[in-house]
């Protein structure tokens, strides 16, 4: 039912009813707004709601982020904004490739075939480690290539146990998305550190923070996609397979374009989880390539919470994303009402 269909006093009830919900849902936002013009005395000396009528404003706040004197803010807003677009871009363009496989190709594979890739990966690290000898770099690459190997191999035979589909493999990419976020963070850490001892450094770099969030990343790229795709007309595809186009065409050509709300409304999506994020940022990053998060937390002193200044860094954080999300708006509407009608 539309609101323009009611009469009367159910009409004006509703439109009151919207008014209280969009006022609920800015006044935080205008809150922290009034909170990074208002100075120290103005914050701690109570609730004060107006300009220029409750206190007066000040622009101290905003001098003393825009003037580095509460942390290099333009390299901070630069490093966000280049590992945010590329990490979402890669990740919403390689779980795209995976959701459309995941939907027009049937995978088959064992059960002992994923307990083979386990048991050897972590019995090839124990073994490189403790017995080898080698490097705990060093063990994890061989066991991982030694692991993926055998696993693919024994794949190729009719081994013994259960069979695995597509929503096992969907299952188990969102299931990556249920367990704690620090328990990933500690183990990227170990395993960057190592590989700064080979000599690829991963710590406090753009290349290992935007793995990490593309990694981060994929399961819901995944999962989002899959609904997009399971949407689209396979008779197009059908018919551009008649005329022998090959597969790779019919994806970027054809099935991409058609894909399109949907591509920019899990760009989006991501880009929100990749922009927000803080804890690999704290994990990977310990000056030149720490993101607006990290910028924000670290905006208190011993004197306790400044939320003058947290709120003037906050608001940085946030207009970005507002602005892409208007620009970007009437896309992702069609694409998130296109998942939700399938």
């Amino acid at each position: 039912m539309s609101v323009r269909t009611l009469k009367g006093k159910r009409r004006w009830l509703a439109l009151g009813g919207c008014l209280v919900w969009l006022a609920i849902t800015f006044f935080p936002l205008y809150w922290v707004l009034i909170t990074s013009f208002k100075t120290p005395i103005a914050v701690v000396g109570g609730p004060t709601y107006l300009p220029f009528v409750d206190f007066e404003p000040s622009l101290t706040a905003w001098s003393e982020l825009l003037s580095g004197q509460r942390g290099q803010f333009f390299s901070t807003f630069w490093a966000s904004t280049i590992i945010g677009l590329s990490a979402s871009v890669a990740a919403t363009f390689i779980g795209a490739m995976a959701a459309y496989a995941l939907v027009r190709f049937t995978f088959r594979f064992r059960l002992l075939s994923a307990l083979i890739f386990v048991v050897i990966a972590f019995g090839g690290f124990l073994l490189g480690r403790h017995v080898l000898g080698y490097g705990q770099g060093i063990s994890l690459v061989y066991a991982f290539v030694a692991a993926l190997a055998l696993a693919v191999i024994s794949s190729r035979f009719r081994l013994p146990g259960p069979e695995l589909g597509n929503n096992d493999i969907v299952f188990w990419f969102v299931s990556q998305r249920m367990f704690p976020p620090i328990v990933a963070a500690f183990a990227l850490y170990l395993m960057y550190t190592e590989m700064g001892k080979l000599g690829f450094k991963l710590v406090d770099s753009y290349v290992g923070l935007t793995f990490a969030y593309i990694a981060f990343s994929l399961p819901i790229v995944i999962w989002l996609m899959r609904d997009f795709f399971e949407a689209l007309p396979v008779e197009v595809e059908e018919a551009a397979m008649v005329d022998n186009v090959p597969s790779w065409r019919i994806f970027f050509g054809i099935v991409l374009p058609m894909s399109k709300p949907g591509l920019i409304a899990t760009f989006m999506i991501t880009l929100a989880f990749v922009w927000n994020e803080f804890l690999f940022a704290l994990f990977l990053t310990n000056s030149k390539w720490q993101t607006l998060p990290i910028l924000v937390a670290g905006q208190n002193s011993q004197r306790g919470d400044e939320w003058w200044a947290i709120s003037a860094a906050a608001l940085v954080a946030i207009i970005p994303m507002m602005v892409m999300a208007g620009l970007l708006s009437r896309l992702m509407r069609s694409g998130l009402l296109l998942g939700a009608i399938k």
